[in-house]
């Protein structure tokens, strides 16, 4: 089945069809799809995702866990004797069997050619070192020219890594796939925790969209504002999380220990983050179970605490949620989406960033609060994202009901949980800055405003 390839829009802000409608990209992480499942554990995994209404997953060919020893389901390692110019014939049959059921299921892959520890060695992963900028184009060449007819792909290099240093590589490989797909693809890049691919990549002309990774060691990070940074840079390019808080992932305010006695990130966290860095001006949302990512399952060594195993996890209540977030966007018109923070006068902006803090201190009781909104550019619609039940927002009404502020606007309250919308009231489109309160059940709700 051939999917429609997707591209950046033509304000530089969203991502579309090639035939000019709306992609919200709604991802899920299984970074090690290809190295630990069947074909037949791939189809269920894909399959259920599917239903929860996920159209992108990301996955990687040289995969974290010792991906270029350990063999995958099949028993085949992917390059032989670790060299990226021979790759194993057997290892990549499987991987384009799974790409292309994904394609059958209506899902994009989110495709990483290697995870960044084979181009650089940093402080964790097996890897080894394998990359150089030679045989990074060689490689890249040789995923292009194989998966030229695919059109569900969509190209990620990085890998949990800063690109700095290492630029030449990540040029060459994209340069390669683009020599041999014989066309540009859509590649973005998956940076290191707490960091932007922007960074040092922004500038690049192989760069079409920006991904951050906010990470899993604090609730409420603020990637809200990484969002904003990005999308404030020139040229303007989309920018998503590709990597926030994982469902099930412990907890670590204190940085790299993960132990689960601080708890885990629930449902509730894992909205959050989504809607507020979608509100910031995303242009999708990167989903994330940690039992998931690993593919977790009985026998198998967990990493940082891994519980329950992926097929359990599949059906943990955030997974379940996303959807509503995707349904809420497209929703309304989408192209015309902006970052509306002005609509809250009454809220401070707080710093970005993440620095080993007290888990009750005020900086953490703000971040719980912190609410953002966005809007129609013609003031059609705007939404709140109010992340507490009970909170009460002043919300300038002013941006709705056109220029002239005539007729009337519409407010309903959307339950991020169900999808479900309830009537608030109606008022009139010139009634100013007005005091609304979220629903006491919850936690969390989006206020909607629309215009009659």
């Amino acid at each position: 089945m051939s999917l429609p390839r997707i591209q950046v829009s033509s304000n530089r802000r969203f991502l579309v069809t090639e035939t000019g409608e709306p992609f919200f990209w709604l991802g899920d992480t299984a970074w090690e799809l290809f190295h630990r499942l069947t074909l037949a554990e791939a189809g269920r995994y894909l399959e259920t995702r599917r239903r929860q209404g996920f159209n992108v997953v990301q996955a990687v060919i040289l995969a974290e866990l010792d991906g270029l020893h350990t063999p995958n389901a099949n028993g085949h390692v992917p390059l032989c004797g670790d060299d990226p110019t021979r790759p194993n014939e057997f290892y990549f049959r499987h991987v384009d069997s799974v790409i292309r059921l994904a394609a059958e299921k209506g899902i994009y892959i989110g495709l990483l050619p290697t995870w960044g520890d084979k181009v650089h060695a940093g402080l964790w992963g097996i890897g080894p070192v394998i990359f150089s900028v030679e045989n990074a184009r060689i490689y890249g060449r040789f995923l292009g020219e194989r998966y030229r007819a695919d059109t569900n792909i969509l190209w990620i290099l990085g890998g949990d890594r800063p690109a700095e240093g290492y630029e030449p590589v990540w040029a060459a490989m994209a340069a390669g796939v683009t020599e041999g797909l014989g066309y540009k693809p859509l590649f973005t890049y998956h940076p290191r925790g707490g960091a932007s691919s922007s960074a040092c990549l922004h500038q690049a002309d192989w760069l079409d969209m920006n991904m951050i990774q906010s990470g899993h060691c604090l609730v409420d990070a603020p990637n809200w504002e990484m969002i904003r940074a990005d999308y404030a840079r020139a040229p303007a390019k989309p920018v998503l999380d590709g990597e926030p808080n994982y469902e099930h992932h412990p907890i670590d305010p204190y940085l790299r220990t993960w132990q689960p006695e601080y708890g885990r990130f629930t449902d509730y966290d894992v909205r959050k983050q989504a809607y507020r860095a979608v509100f910031a001006g995303a242009c999708g949302h990167t989903y994330g179970s940690h039992s998931v990512w690993q593919m977790y399952a009985r026998g198998r060594e967990p990493v940082t605490f891994a519980s329950p195993t992926w097929e359990e996890a599949l059906y943990g209540p955030g997974a379940q949620q996303m959807i509503h977030l995707k349904n809420l966007m497209l929703s309304h018109p989408y192209l015309s989406r902006i970052p509306a923070q002005d609509m809250l006068p009454a809220v401070a902006r707080v710093s970005p960033g993440v620095d080993v803090v007290d888990v009750n201190d005020r900086l953490n009781s703000i971040r719980a609060a912190y609410p953002v909104a966005t809007r129609d550019a013609e003031g059609r619609y705007a939404l709140v994202y109010f992340p507490l039940a009970g909170q009460t927002l002043q919300v300038d009404m002013r941006v709705l009901g056109g220029p002239a502020h005539t007729g009337q606007i519409h407010v309903s309250w959307y339950d991020p949980r169900s999808g479900q919308s309830h009537p608030a009231g109606v008022y009139p489109a010139d009634a100013g800055i007005l005091s609304f309160t979220s629903p006491l059940g919850g936690p969390d709700w989006v206020w909607i405003a629309t215009q009659a």
